[in-house]
């Protein structure tokens, strides 16, 4: 594909620090309206961008579309969504035990759930930033 998608469920995450303080979106190609948002937590952009993933796969399906693709520029995120595993190495105690609880609840509804939506790449090189994208790069 040579040009960016016309529709796409577009899903992105930013940490300041990393770990750090956390939060991701997902954002309606070609309105560019913003569906839903979560954060900021604390966290790490790898498990922002894999919970983004998941957190559109889930809202497509809850709301029967079938057909829209999730793009992400998240390599690390799109490799955990497929092994339905989210694999990070961010310490699991108190301040981080609410995130280990989602990333759990995650798995599980990639485990128990089948979705026909595509997760695809986002070609930014191609494209641009991906239009979930946070803004804060430097």
């Amino acid at each position: 594909m040579d040009s960016a998608p016309a529709e796409a469920l577009c899903v992105d995450a930013a940490c300041s620090g990393n770990p750090g303080q956390m939060e991701y979106r997902g954002v309606h190609l070609p309105s560019g309206k913003e569906i839903f948002h979560y954060g900021p937590v604390y966290g790490t952009n790898n498990i922002g961008e894999f919970l983004a993933i998941v957190h559109g796969l889930a809202l497509l399906k809850q709301k029967g579309n079938t057909t829209m693709p999730v793009y992400s520029d998240s390599f690390t995120a799109r490799t955990w969504v497929q092994k339905k595993h989210c694999k990070t190495t961010l310490e699991h105690n108190e301040q981080t035990e609410p995130l280990y609880n989602l990333i759990a609840r995650a798995e599980f509804w990639l485990r128990t759930n089948n979705y026909p939506n595509k997760v695809e790449t986002w070609q930014t090189e191609q494209w641009g930033e991906i239009p979930a994208d946070f803004g804060r790069k430097k």
